[in-house]
């Protein structure tokens, strides 16, 4: 068994030594092609101090791939950001820029909240 995998909840001890955990949840989310991408893009600023943000969220998909468009979304904005979780952070309003490239990189799109 490798170090890095934790043992599955309601396994205590196993005295089997031939035992080895089974993990079900090894699958790696396929990521969705860009026109099936149903992505909501909305202005946050809770619990970040007044800051604002532009929030992406509903990102089917993979974490590498979801680090790649964030990528590319922080080079457009030329500002700072992080991904995880399915959404993606971009520092400031940048709502409107960010719509038109996803709608012109053919991803499913639309301005969500205020």
């Amino acid at each position: 068994m490798s170090k890095n995998k934790k043992i599955p909840v309601g396994v205590v001890f196993s005295t089997n030594p031939d035992f080895d955990f089974s993990f079900d949840n090894d699958e790696v989310a396929e990521t969705l092609p860009p026109e099936k991408q149903k992505l909501k893009i909305q202005l946050d600023k809770k619990a970040r101090a007044g800051k604002q943000v532009t929030l992406i969220t509903g990102f089917v998909g993979n974490e590498d791939d979801l680090e790649i468009l964030a990528k590319k979304l922080k080079n457009l904005c030329g500002c700072g950001g992080s991904a995880k979780d399915g959404e993606i952070l971009i520092q400031g309003d940048v709502r409107d820029k960010v719509l038109a490239w996803l709608v012109a990189q053919g991803y499913k799109a639309h301005k969500s909240g205020g």
